[in-house]
């Protein structure tokens, strides 16, 4: 609390001084006076919390100085020190708002008992002027968040009041660019106001979890632009932009058009699993039409058959190729990022599956089924997703054996031999190893002597002998096993083969392990 002293007597002011403990009663000697001109002057310069006034002062008296102070605006507090006691004085003093009227010689616990009340008020009055200021800040916050979120009417609210005139606005909002980091959000505000000659004016908010900034003005935007074309193509790594992820929507004209710039902003938000490596902006300019926006259920994934077909074929080109339609099968997906990560969990596993069933003698270093979910679930984008995709097919191939293009015909074999059991047919087979069914038709048949479909029959039914020869299934489960679904087809190809049916071939095996097994005599 400042306080000013004002006595015409020297001895008295010093007195003043040191009659008590200002300091330990929390207060600070600002200034001193000894004639009532110096003494209006200093109090309307100094603008003191508190003055100690002698009554009679040369030029004109303490009373008269009060009045002419409060007439120009001063509101402090006011102890009257008298050399005698006048009720006539008492009564204009009280008339005057002044706090205590005192008479000389001041008695010290008196003036430390009116020091203290008169800090007592001042400390209740700055309290409550403090909480009058944050409820007022908080209803103004409250008024801005239902603004920009379109819940009332712009017309509701007297808008020059809230500050809110404008000839331009925009939202944006901001992230850590280290999804990871749990350290301090750096302040964009803080940046904002940083550069430039002029403020730039705008407001800062929290809505929901997200720290927003409603730039006010065109200038004020203009200054956000600025900012941006420091991150291109980006910031310097380590530096302050570096740490920040920035968000921003539509720049509006009019106030009531404030919820456009903030849904673009939230709809971009969710978008974040798209961005490319080392980007920090999303711009409402990268939002996609709506109308090329598909549902979940089109078809937006890769077949999990086919990709391990290109992983078998060692064809690098098409897997690559089929992650980028992936990518961008995915962007245009409604889907929500947990969804799509399911998905993707999903296919994966699907792709590992037929891979190690193609190869069960194989030993394919690929994480077990808990890893891969974890690993996909913990990623933040989604090109993240898609190199570990190419990491773990990479893996694939290398062990499941290396062929050069001189011996493409050679893979295919190997690619019937490991999955003769499914449904194959050159149409399908062809686009894995980048020919046309035609094609592949005529090289395999003028390599090997036999066609496509004559050299898979061969396969399976080498297959069928085996598991007769084993004995633990059924002749039609056999069948399944071998890649045929109708059962007469299956025992028309092994007559074609072995001249016998496949219960006469059993039969025959049954036989010839009889007729060498030693008589008991």
């Amino acid at each position: 609390m400042n306080v000013l002293i004002a006595d015409d007597e020297e001895d008295v002011l010093i007195g003043m001084k040191r009659i008590i403990n200002w300091k330990a009663l929390g207060c600070k000697i600002c200034g001193e006076a000894s004639t009532g001109s110096d003494a209006l002057h200093k109090i309307l310069l100094l603008d003191p919390d508190l003055v100690v006034l002698d009554i009679r002062m040369p030029g004109m008296t303490g009373l008269e100085i009060i009045e002419k102070a409060q007439n120009a605006g001063f509101q402090g507090h006011f102890i009257i020190l008298s050399g005698y006691s006048d009720f006539t004085y008492a009564q204009t003093a009280v008339r005057l708002g002044v706090d205590c009227y005192l008479v000389k010689p001041v008695d010290e616990d008196e003036l430390t008992d009116a020091v203290l009340q008169i800090r007592s008020h001042l400390e209740d009055q700055r309290r409550k002027t403090q909480i009058l200021r944050q409820y007022r800040e908080n209803a103004r916050s409250t008024i801005l968040i239902s603004l920009i979120k379109g819940e009332v009417r712009p017309s509701e609210y007297d808008l020059e009041d809230l500050h809110l005139i404008a000839d331009q606005y925009m939202i944006v909002l901001y992230e850590r660019y280290n999804q990871d980091s749990f350290c301090d959000l750096l302040s964009l505000p803080d940046l904002l106001r940083a550069g430039g000659q002029f403020p730039c004016d705008l407001e800062e908010l929290r809505i929901d979890t997200h720290h927003i900034i409603l730039l006010k003005g065109a200038a004020s935007i203009r200054r956000f632009y600025r900012l941006l074309e420091h991150y291109s193509p980006r910031p310097q790594p380590g530096s302050p932009l570096d740490a920040l992820f920035l968000i921003y929507g539509r720049p509006v004209t009019y106030i009531q058009e404030l919820p456009l710039s903030y849904q673009d902003t939230l709809e971009l938000s969710k978008r974040r699993f798209f961005c490319d490596e080392t980007q920090h902006i999303l711009s409402y300019q990268e939002l996609p039409n709506p109308l090329l926006l598909k549902d979940p259920d089109t078809g937006s994934l890769l077949s999990p058959e086919e990709t391990a077909g290109y992983i078998q074929a060692h064809n690098r080109t098409a897997l690559a190729e089929s992650l980028m339609d992936l990518t961008q099968n995915l962007y245009y997906s409604r889907a929500d990022v947990l969804q799509i990560k399911r998905d993707l969990i999903d296919f994966f596993l699907q792709v590992k599956q037929f891979i190690c069933t193609a190869y069960p003698a194989t030993e394919i270093p690929l994480p077990g089924s808990s890893q891969i979910i974890e690993r996909i679930m913990n990623k933040c984008y989604l090109y993240e997703i898609i190199h570990f995709f190419s990491e773990q097919f990479e893996i694939c191939m290398k062990a499941v054996g290396y062929y050069s293009g001189e011996s493409i015909l050679e893979s295919v074999l190997d690619y019937i031999d490991h999955n003769y059991y499914r449904n194959l047919r050159l149409e399908s087979i062809a686009p894995l190893f980048g020919y046309t069914s035609s094609y592949l038709g005529k090289l395999f048949k003028k390599k090997f002597g036999e066609s496509f479909n004559s050299y898979l029959d061969s396969v399976r039914i080498e297959s069928a002998k085996t598991l007769l020869k084993e004995n633990q299934y059924k002749v039609y489960e056999i069948s399944e096993k071998v890649g045929y679904k109708n059962r007469d087809y299956f025992h028309k190809k092994f007559k074609k083969h072995t001249g016998t049916t496949p219960a006469e071939y059993r039969k025959s095996l049954s036989d010839a392990d009889s007729a060498e097994e030693p008589d008991g005599g």
